[in-house]
């Protein structure tokens, strides 16, 4: 872009620019270029038929001033000139041969409109599709998840119960530990215990008599 462009001169991707004096007022202006891939396919698929081509052509023209302006000058033309006296039979079969044919121009615009249209709805049907499947694979995976979340969770709370019984059985074991080493304590230390030491005194004299 050059330093002295403004933002009139840049024009959005797939839109012509602004047109001039003699599209405005009697040539007719073309519609910018569909950005949608889908109606671009459809508008590329359409072109390449001649009948497509000429009949787009015609209600192009057919809908923009400069018919209504030929029109003008031949209707004027037509009477000024005196081609043909009232009450115009000739201009009047003319005119209604041509409002037929326009008529089947206009009806086949909207079938092309509603073509465009059927495009978009079946785009945005394949898009609902295909998010619902996505939205069934994350609906899936998160149950899965979950699923195992909760085994974690049952691994967790089984291993904490392990580990609470595995200390109550290593305080048991303390508690009959330290209670056996009271016991021994308490059987030597008490009045009138034969003494295995004195009982083997006197037998070990008698032995040496």
């Amino acid at each position: 872009m050059t330093p002295n462009a403004t933002t009139e001169d840049v024009t959005p991707a797939g839109h012509t620019p602004p047109a001039g004096r003699l599209h405005r007022w009697i040539l007719p202006v073309r519609p910018p270029k569909p950005v949608n891939p889908a109606l671009l396919k459809h508008a590329v698929q359409r072109q390449e038929f001649v009948q497509n081509r000429i009949s787009d052509a015609i209600t192009a023209f057919a809908g923009s001033m400069a018919f209504v302006y030929i029109h003008i000058l031949w209707f004027a033309g037509w009477i000024g000139l005196g081609v043909e006296h009232y009450p115009f039979g000739l201009l009047t079969m003319i005119v209604s041969l041509e409002a037929i044919f326009l008529s089947t121009f206009v009806m086949i615009s909207q079938n092309r409109a509603d073509a465009k249209r059927q495009v978009l709805a079946d785009q945005q049907w394949r898009t609902v599709q295909e998010e619902d499947e996505q939205n069934q694979q994350l609906l899936s995976l998160t149950r899965q998840i979950l699923a195992l979340t909760q085994e974690v969770r049952g691994y967790a709370a089984l291993a904490e119960e392990n580990h609470k019984q595995n200390e109550q059985l290593l305080d048991m074991s303390r508690r009959a530990l330290a209670l056996t080493k009271e016991v021994h304590a308490a059987g030597t230390s008490a009045p009138g215990h034969p003494d295995p030491d004195r009982d083997s005194a006197p037998d070990d004299q008698e032995d040496g008599a």
